[in-house]
């Protein structure tokens, strides 16, 4: 793994970036909860921690794990479909390069080998993995969770900016979040935490 890792954080395959490339993601092949969102932000790309704001603190709430548990990459692996920052179009962030996910998104993944649970946030990471269920709507995707449970979860994006789509869907805090809970403390062999 770490090899294969020095490779992808050398990589500069996408230089034009708008900030340049600056590949980030955390792996390990001992990681049992595998987290696949979409590229990092530009906060994220000036961290160079992901999931280190408030849509971080949601999804670490909804898991039931602190922040040292989630940054450990024996736990988590999180691999987004892209590894760079993209830039900014009109409607936000654009979409994750493809090179990225052609290149580096088999050799990592046939690296995690202990991988029991992984969650998809957001439509290419989705589509990606859930290639079944493109052209669905993200609620429809996610109401459909039990049918790929609990090897791959389809979520929403944990960001502030999605609170309407949680008012519009309260089923996904009353059930998924709670069996997500459960689950990941069954895999760590660990007491659920409450919400």
């Amino acid at each position: 793994m770490e090899p294969l890792l020095a490779r992808i954080r050398s990589c500069t395959i996408c230089a034009n970036l708008p900030l340049g490339p600056r590949p980030i993601l955390q792996a390990d092949p001992r990681a049992r909860i595998l987290i696949v969102g979409q590229a990092p932000g530009r906060i994220t790309h000036a961290k160079g921690r992901p999931f280190d704001d408030p849509s971080g603190d949601r999804l670490r709430r909804w898991l039931g794990v602190d922040r040292e548990q989630f940054y450990d990459p024996a736990l988590f692996a999180l691999v987004p479909m892209g590894f760079c920052y993209p830039g900014t179009g009109r409607g936000g962030d654009l979409p994750p390069r493809p090179e990225c996910a052609s290149l580096w998104r088999r050799p990592v993944l046939d690296a995690l080998p202990a991988i029991a649970l992984t969650l998809v946030l957001g439509e290419y990471a989705q589509s990606w993995h859930l290639p079944e269920q493109r052209g669905e709507s993200l609620a429809k995707r996610v109401s459909q969770w039990r049918t790929t449970w609990p090897r791959l979860v389809p979520m929403p994006h944990p960001s502030p900016r999605n609170q309407r789509w949680f008012r519009q869907h309260p089923w996904f805090e009353a059930e998924l979040v709670p069996a997500l809970r459960a689950e990941t403390a069954r895999i760590f062999a660990v007491p659920a935490r409450p919400a």
